[in-house]
């Protein structure tokens, strides 16, 4: 068996300026989603996960969690931008529209910049800025997120099965 047994992602030459990349997967956030990642987190806000209280407030049901969303917004993009990258962190994070369960979040990821990375030769550096938005199109979380990305030759190689003779 001979070739690559890379499945997606993208390496550091793969990434262009200007490039917006949409990414094919979307997900529908349930209740239970939105209730466990709170309790989980242990998150006391009861907005979150008491219906009675949420009920009370001016948005009348609960609030997805927004950790839960910047969670998800990242994991929708990471086949296609951070499969072969190291996360070194989140800036600008903003959250224009609410979150609510059973809303559906695709997202979309525009390339800023590249840059070769000085201390280790074998990645480069690629700043995204990354939008989540529900099904009618409305924004509800936008960031930018600076990754290592490593080069094409150097990304870390999964084993192959080996068959039985």
């Amino acid at each position: 068996m001979t070739g690559s047994n890379r499945t997606g992602g993208r390496s550091y030459e793969d990434f262009e300026v200007g490039m917006v990349i949409r990414h094919p997967l979307g997900r529908t956030v349930s209740a239970v989603d939105n209730t466990w990642f709170t309790l989980l987190t242990v998150n006391s806000n009861p907005i979150h996960f008491d219906a009675h209280y949420a009920a009370q407030t001016e948005f009348g049901k609960p609030l997805v969690n927004s950790t839960f969303t910047l969670a998800l917004v990242t994991g929708l993009s990471v086949a296609d931008v951070s499969q072969y990258a190291v996360n070194l962190g989140w800036d600008e994070v903003r959250m224009p529209a609410p979150v609510f369960e059973g809303d559906t979040i695709y997202a979309q990821t525009e390339v800023l910049s590249k840059r070769d990375s000085k201390s280790r030769p074998h990645m480069g550096l690629v700043e995204i800025k990354t939008t989540g938005f529900k099904q009618d199109g409305t924004v509800v979380m936008e960031f930018r997120r600076t990754i290592l990305v490593y080069r094409r030759g150097h990304v870390p190689r999964q084993p192959l099965p080996v068959p039985k003779k």
